[in-house]
Order: C-alpha cells, then sequence, then structure tokens
C-alpha cells in the first residue's frame, strides 16, 4: 500500500508536465472530506491517504506519497440535487432565498451562478419545489462551498488578525515593570 500524507491545494507549485504525468484517483465528496481513507489510482495501486484532522480534499488537489510519487484528484460525479430558479414564477434572487435556507440548516452546497448543487434529500427537495424552484436530480462532481470558518491545515503562518512577536537577538530586554499599587483612601 502506497501511504499518501501530504496534500498540495490545486497542485500548487508542481509543473503542468508533472501534473499531466501523474495518477490520478476519483473520489466522492463523502470520501474527500475524511482525512483518512483508501482508495485505488488509475495505475491500480491501493493508498492509504493519511491527512492532519480537518483537511478537506478537493477535486484537482495533489496528493504526495511517501516515495515522492503523485496522485492527481478527481472530484467523481455522484448523485445530486440540481436547483435552478424558475424563470416563469421567480428570478435568480430565488437561488439566494434557497441558499439562505439551506446554508441555516448546514447542509454542504455548491454555488453556482445558475444553479445550486446539494446531496440527494427529498425533505429538502420538497422545501425548495415549495419555493418555486426547479429541483432535479443529476449525475455530477459534488464540491460545495467551504464554510467561512473552515480552514485548511496550519503552515506556520499566523492567521489574519492575530498579533505575533518574534524575539531575536538584536531586541533589547524588555524592563520589567511594577505592578501598580491600590492607593489608599
Amino acid at each position: 500500500m502506497l501511504t499518501l500524507n501530504k496534500l498540495l491545494a490545486r497542485g500548487a507549485g508542481l509543473a503542468p508536465a508533472l501534473l499531466k504525468r501523474a495518477a490520478t484517483v476519483e473520489l466522492d465528496w463523502d470520501v474527500r472530506q475524511k482525512s483518512r481513507f483508501d482508495a485505488t489510482d488509475s495505475q491500480g495501486r491501493a493508498l492509504g491517504v493519511f491527512l492532519p484532522r480537518g483537511s478537506v480534499v478537493r477535486g484537482g488537489d495533489v496528493l504526495v506519497a511517501e516515495d515522492g510519487s503523485l496522485v492527481r484528484v478527481i472530484a467523481a460525479p455522484q448523485s445530486v440535487l440540481v436547483v435552478r430558479h424558475c424563470s416563469e414564477h421567480g428570478s435568480a434572487f430565488d437561488l439566494l432565498r434557497a441558499a439562505y435556507h439551506l446554508g441555516n440548516r448546514h447542509v454542504p452546497l455548491e454555488l453556482q451562478p445558475d444553479r445550486l448543487q446539494l446531496e440527494p434529500d427529498h425533505v429538502l427537495a420538497d422545501m425548495l419545489r415549495a419555493m418555486h424552484l426547479i429541483v432535479s436530480e443529476a449525475q455530477a462532481p459534488f464540491e460545495p462551498r467551504a464554510a467561512p470558518t473552515a480552514r485548511r491545515p496550519r503552515t506556520g503562518m499566523a492567521t489574519p488578525g492575530t498579533i505575533t512577536r518574534t524575539t531575536t537577538t538584536t531586541d533589547p530586554p524588555q524592563a520589567s515593570t511594577p505592578a501598580p499599587t491600590p492607593r489608599g483612601r
């Protein structure tokens, strides 16, 4: 089994020739949102993927094996609900309203300019139809939008809005100031 434990988002920094030569693995959303899973690549090799907790693999990402070999991830087609607005009874604004309601339910959702995609759920499909939206089933890759608080594993960089201080040998020593004493009355 080939062990893969590094993820390069969208193959960042790799030459196109390397990406073209890399083996591929097709994974659906249920597998790609896990940090540990087994799979088989296009060359028939058994893969064991061990990524940091919270890692999410996206279509186009590249997994790197311990031996340096590369495996490009393809988002596999899967069953999805495709939601479009009805031009006779509404407008594209209805998709925004639907995205709001689905987001309040923490539903993984793929946003496109002309449609929404979500995993099949008959209750949600009925709710969306009641909102005069057109709901159909399809086989398509599913790439839901990451939550605003979701992050890729830390890379050692400070996150925006945090203050970090690195002390070097050229910094003067910090003088300690005594704590203020309470004043008597």
